[in-house]
């Protein structure tokens, strides 16, 4: 019963790993300060699966349990290196400082190595961001010259550094709300409106195109669409580079893919969700824009229909009513706080409420995610996978799923894909905890 697979050849982790994040705030010092203070034993990777996770083998009765780390050929934090741009040009150190993520004798501890983390000018549009006003920033006459003035970044920094690999990871702030327009429809047609100014292209995009196009994986830590359309999937397929998405999946919208699939499980009824948010921070700033706000609206109502399938049980959340509201409120800083009501119905009908207040740090909680899938998608890479990375759907609130197939957003089917997913690389049996093996070695054995 059960199953063995081919597994992948993985490249070797040799050398360095490049780093590069569009976006030096809250989320990106945090995890630079937290990765740096564990290199020098001053601090624990809590939440990084990669870090302190561990793996079944085989089955129950054998008892193998192996640290992931130890199970995979990863890339060793020691040998990462970071880089990066912002719109404002403060660095690593400077804006852990200005975040008030983390106390301060945490910082100052690291201080060296978060000083040398400097942005570069960014690419960037105010008609994305409307609620910042970067000065440290890129000027061309077309967006296919800032895409060229990224890639030569890019280049330096791999140079500089001496990095044998590189990825993107963004870090940076929630664009406006767009749909995906015609120069989306393939590559063709992007590196049309890279020429012509197209007012479609955003500046992530303009970021993915150049990791693309410089076959280097790219992941997007944000709710706007980026690389989830025809011409970024055509460019990350022609030169075989792994992406992955969208938006991280940490505070509220973690709890729901928890307590959905629960009362999905138990064939509880829904007939409401409330859920508001209280943030500070340049999140909370940026989100206080419509436009941006409805990019993260759309990421987070979107996780409940594939968990609970109200198209196949119409009579329990035919009628479900979705409601999110975030707030900003400069006073919280990055401690973000929800609360959630949830109106459920059981037995005969009779109505019952669910209240959850999430106190939570938002980068905190970011951090490890961002880690984690950082050195899985270098795995990938190195694992000849590319295209959109579902197995790492786990992580984002919203994640990309192929053509045809709609995102899975249930927590425990995704840790399950996510851990068969590694199994398979490293040609070990897959589990699906279906616990039919025992059944049938009964049968071999003769046995009813």
């Amino acid at each position: 019963m059960s199953e063995i697979l081919r597994g992948k050849d993985i490249a070797p982790a040799r050398g360095k790993l490049g780093v590069l994040m569009p976006g030096i705030g809250a989320v990106s010092s945090t995890l630079l300060t937290g990765l740096f203070s564990h290199r020098r034993g001053l601090a624990r990777p809590i939440g990084s699966l990669t870090q302190m996770g561990k793996i079944r083998l085989g089955k129950r009765t054998e008892k193998r349990f192996v640290d992931v780390k130890d199970f995979l050929p990863l890339a060793a934090p020691a040998d990462l290196v970071f880089g990066g741009w912002d719109c404002f040009p403060d660095t690593a150190y400077e804006a852990a400082r200005k975040a008030k993520v983390l106390k301060p004798e945490h910082i100052e501890a690291v201080r060296d190595e978060l000083e040398a983390v400097r942005p570069m000018p960014a690419v960037f549009d105010r008609n994305y961001v409307r609620n910042l006003d970067g000065q440290h920033v890129k000027k061309a006459a077309t967006k296919r010259a800032l895409a060229e003035m990224l890639m030569k970044d890019i280049e330096d920094f791999r140079t500089a550094h001496k990095t044998d690999r590189l990825l993107l990871c963004w870090t940076a702030s929630t664009e406006a709300y767009r749909e995906a327009q015609a120069c989306h429809a393939s590559v063709k047609a992007f590196e049309a409106g890279l020429e012509k100014n197209s007012p479609a292209i955003s500046p992530s995009q303009i970021y993915a195109y150049a990791a693309l196009k410089m076959k280097i994986p790219y992941i997007n830590g944000a709710p706007h669409i980026t690389t989830d359309c025809p011409a970024f999937l055509e460019l990350a397929a022609e030169n075989k580079v792994p992406i992955c998405g969208k938006d991280f999946k940490t505070g509220q919208t973690l709890m729901k893919t928890i307590l959905a699939p629960g009362f999905a499980a138990r064939g509880l009824g829904i007939s409401g969700w409330f859920s508001t948010n209280i943030l500070g921070n340049r999140d909370g700033e940026v989100l206080d824009d419509p436009e941006s706000f409805r990019s993260k609206e759309i990421s987070k109502l979107g996780v409940l229909d594939t968990i609970i399938r109200p198209d196949l049980y119409p009579e329990l959340y035919g009628d479900l009513y979705h409601k999110i509201r975030i707030n900003y409120y400069p006073p919280r800083g990055d401690n973000k706080e929800s609360w959630d009501n949830i109106d459920i119905f059981g037995w005969m009908d009779y109505p019952m409420q669910i209240k959850v207040n999430f106190l939570c740090r938002d980068s905190i909680l970011a951090a490890p995610v961002v880690l984690d899938l950082i050195l899985f998608s270098d795995l990938a890479a190195r694992a000849g996978m590319y295209g959109i990375q579902e197995w790492l759907s786990f992580y984002f609130k919203s994640p990309m799923a192929r053509e045809g197939l709609y995102p899975e957003n249930d927590l425990f089917v995704q840790r399950d894909k996510l851990m068969n997913t590694l199994r398979y690389l490293m040609r070990e049996e897959l589990i699906h905890h279906t616990g039919l093996d025992y059944y049938y070695d009964l049968e071999k054995n003769g046995q009813k």
